[in-house]
């Protein structure tokens, strides 16, 4: 029989590649806030609403009201300040119905490194969580009737991916749509009424179809 051996902390070199990972991370994300400044900082999402070439939206505005959050978790800081793309954490919008909430070891996956839970209150009841197996038990802000069929993935696809004068990085100017600009915010609140009539305007200004089954399932 073999001796046996000292036990050793299984994949030691995970928490290495992390670090690694969040650290080029944020060399490419200061890199596009420099150029970012460099150009002047203009915001992409303007007062008169977002800039999508060949798109005519609705301008209606809603002032939703405030829905507590297990976190208090900051659009102003991740998507303003920090530039991180809205696609990043909801990544499922670009091929699903459902834009998708981010799973908590991907906000772990920057905040083991970076605003850890000895610096940030709000970061340590999310340690605390994912310590215990626990996901954060968020509160929707826009919720549609069930009778509705919404899908993120083909209005990305339309004004984003298939919108020749677009790229990955703009869209933040496409989700302010339908949800206003997020970076506005702190924790997220509903910004646009997306009622039938709201959808309707959209649809017939930007060739969308009008077959009732197309939203009504």
């Amino acid at each position: 029989m073999s001796p046996d051996r000292p036990k050793r902390r299984p994949f030691p070199w995970i928490r290495s590649i992390m670090a690694a990972g969040v650290v080029g991370a944020l060399i490419v994300l200061g890199g596009q806030l420099l150029e970012q400044e460099r150009v002047g900082g203009e915001s992409p999402v303007t007062e008169a609403g977002p800039r999508v070439p060949g798109a005519v939206f609705p301008t209606d505005t809603f002032v939703g009201k405030d829905v507590p959050q297990p976190i208090n978790y900051s659009h102003k800081l991740h998507a303003g300040d920090l530039g991180i793309n809205c696609l990043y954490c909801h990544t499922y919008a670009r091929r699903s119905k459902v834009a998708g909430i981010p799973p908590t070891s991907k906000c772990m996956g920057c905040h083991t490194i970076v605003a850890t839970a000895d610096e940030k209150p709000e970061i340590e009841k999310l340690t605390l969580m994912w310590e215990s197996g626990q996901s954060p038990a968020w509160n929707k802000v826009n919720d549609m009737p069930d009778f509705v069929h919404f899908s993120h993935e083909r209005h990305l696809q339309k004004f984003l991916f298939d919108n020749p004068d677009m790229n990955i990085e703009d869209s933040r100017e496409v989700c302010a749509m339908c949800h206003g600009d997020m970076v506005e915010v702190g924790v997220a609140k509903k910004m646009r009424p997306l009622t039938m009539g709201f959808c309707n305007t959209c649809h017939e200004n930007n060739d969308g179809p009008a077959d009732c089954t197309r939203c009504h399932k």
